[in-house]
């Protein structure tokens, strides 16, 4: 199981124990994806797979989403668990810094982190945001959060900062404009480009028919 299959399977128990209970969206299952999504794009990538297997597993174990915000909860658990099964301190570090920097809000603002296996790992949970998944998750949160489907006198905000994209409670249509439509031209790798085209395809294909049958077609 990629490197170090002990460390990869003590930190799949932690995650598994962490996220017992979590949003549909951002359960162990969508972790579960980017960890065999991250796995296949850094053999392709040929990026250190400890790395990308940790951060994978890690990056989403305490998301700000449910958190009041607070973007520091995730990395500080991620570093305490590593810390405490002895994972080299540069390894640690790095896998920190991925967590702390990959968001997609994060994103919205002046890149302060970057290296390969961040690419890697950014791209494997943005492709989890794509697609049928992607489509599934969107709606998951919005019912969650109890918001509108859709609402034809809301448009999508383009030019949203970091704070507005975290304090937002517009339609979940709104956030495919808003974020899961940009993904496809933000992949750092060759392999995530290539995946996430067709995904990209799908979510253009289901909201053309959205609209269509929203109208009563």
């Amino acid at each position: 199981m990629g490197n170090n299959p002990a460390i990869i399977d003590t930190t799949v128990a932690f995650v598994q124990q962490e996220l017992a209970g979590a949003e549909g969206g951002h359960d162990w299952w969508h972790i579960y994806r980017v960890w065999r999504q991250a796995r296949q794009i850094a053999a392709e990538e040929q990026a250190n797979m400890l790395v990308v297997e940790l951060a994978a597993l890690l990056h989403d174990i305490a998301d700000p989403k449910f958190h009041q915000g607070d973007e520091n909860i995730g990395p500080a658990k991620a570093a305490a668990f590593m810390q405490a099964h002895n994972i080299p301190a540069d390894t640690a570090l790095h896998v920190e810094n991925i967590i702390r920097h990959m968001s997609f809000k994060n994103g919205l603002e002046k890149q302060a982190f970057y290296s390969p296996e961040m690419g890697v790992v950014q791209d494997a949970d943005r492709l989890d945001a794509m697609g049928a998944i992607g489509i599934a998750r969107a709606f998951n949160y919005g019912g969650f959060k109890n918001r509108a489907l859709y609402d034809p006198a809301i448009p999508p905000n383009l030019q949203m900062t970091k704070e507005e994209y975290k304090h937002s409670s517009a339609p979940t249509i709104n956030h495919f404009y808003e974020k899961l439509l940009l993904l496809k031209d933000r992949m750092n790798t060759a392999a995530g480009r290539r995946l996430a085209e067709e995904r990209h395809r799908y979510m253009e294909g289901f909201l053309e028919r959205f609209y269509r049958e929203w109208e009563g077609e």
